[in-house]
């Protein structure tokens, strides 16, 4: 915990390398102070096929799966500095966004659980 699962077209991966991004979105999560460094997982999803109302323009799009107890500020502050490092490095990229999901720890189990 937290997962950032990285979706994004193809294309961005012709800017910068997959490990790349993962690092600079690794990085900037651990600099929060919110996750313990060893227990922030981040993957990436490029598509080939996407419609982006109608228009063939690249995307980049985080998915954060975090365990709840965050508050509201920590979370937007979580959400906008991801996004002002990856605005950074993709200034051409007109959509950059993320959103961030709560785990609830009563129903949250992983092998070391069972």
């Amino acid at each position: 915990m937290p997962h950032f699962i990285i979706d994004c077209s193809e294309g961005i991966l012709k800017q910068k390398s997959p490990e790349y991004i993962m690092q600079v979105v690794y990085d900037t999560a651990k600099l929060t102070k919110l996750f313990a460094p060893e227990e922030i997982k981040v993957r990436i999803n490029p598509f080939q096929h996407y419609n982006t109302g109608n228009k063939d323009e690249d995307f980049i799009h985080i998915f954060a799966n975090i365990m709840e107890g965050r508050n509201t500020n920590q979370k937007a502050n979580l959400s906008r500095q991801i996004i002002k490092e990856l605005k950074t490095i993709f200034p051409d990229v007109l959509v950059i966004s993320m959103n961030i999901r709560d785990f609830e720890k009563a129903t949250y189990c992983n092998k070391a659980m069972v």
